[in-house]
């Protein structure tokens, strides 16, 4: 594993007064009552984050940000993530997927985040290999999100309306998840101003546990064995597996089995 940039720990020490910690190392265990019938909340956990921010960057926002456009984005999320699970699996995985891909786009800068969990390689990288890691990053972001947030058992979103300003002009708006019986997790993310819109370049569990480092270490490791098309191979296979798997056990099932064998899978994953 590669340790954080130096930044890292200062950044997510300030969120959490001093107790803050962002370390590749530290497990991302989540709590399972909450979440017992979804594996939704430890996959948001591991979305790729960037609270630890490289040297280097410059301030994205000015002080005094209106809270209501700094907690918009996530709004929406939260609210197009209850759509999908309240629709379940009885929704076909590409229609739920095209329901969720809009609002995700509009929450995450996920061009940035790519660019950053690459590394100093991305700028190495031809322009056309950029673009394609950029698809198949945001399919695989959308895809992860609704295979893991395909069901409902009475969850609701807590978003708290003022968020919390950081070093570096970024605002944390702070969010749970709760369970029918009051279970709670906590969601951090952290936003930053792109082009005018504030877009998420973070999320925090428990408001501390960062993944950036773990997402570099990933990528890395397949960009050390195979360039940019081990890393677009990589992904591209995840949304093929996540699709096909929701597809075989949705009404479509016996269809979806019998095409697996043959070329017509296509027909049933994305």
């Amino acid at each position: 594993m590669h340790p954080p940039p130096p930044s890292c720990i200062d950044a997510v020490a300030a969120i959490r007064f001093g107790r803050g910690r962002c370390s590749p190392e530290k497990p991302l265990l989540m709590s399972r009552p909450i979440l017992s019938r979804r594996r939704g909340l430890a996959w948001l956990a591991a979305l790729p984050i960037l609270a630890c921010t490289p040297p280097g960057w410059a301030a994205a926002a000015p002080g005094g940000a209106d809270p209501a456009a700094v907690t918009a984005p996530i709004r929406a999320l939260n609210a197009e993530l209850l759509r999908i699970m309240q629709a379940g699996k009885t929704v076909p995985f590409a229609r739920r997927y095209a329901m969720l891909a809009p609002t995700v786009a509009a929450a995450f800068d996920l061009p940035l985040i790519l660019r950053v969990s690459v590394g100093p390689g991305w700028a190495k990288l031809p322009a056309d290999q950029q673009t394609a890691l950029l698809v198949a990053f945001r399919r695989y972001t959308v895809a992860s999100y609704v295979d893991n947030f395909d069901s409902f058992d009475g969850e609701h979103f807590d978003l708290t309306p003022q968020p919390r300003p950081v070093p570096g002009g970024a605002q944390v708006v702070l969010t749970q998840i709760v369970s029918r019986s009051g279970t709670s997790h906590q969601i951090d993310y952290v936003m930053r101003q792109v082009d005018g819109a504030w877009k998420a370049v973070d999320v925090l569990a428990d408001g501390s546990i960062s993944r950036v480092a773990v997402q570099r270490s990933d990528f890395r490791h397949l960009l050390d064995q195979g360039g940019a098309p081990a890393l677009m191979a990589s992904l591209r296979r995840k949304v093929r597996d996540l699709s096909c798997r929701a597809a075989s056990f949705g009404p479509s099932a016996l269809l979806v089995r019998k095409s697996m064998r043959s070329s017509r899978s296509f027909l049933y994953c994305l």
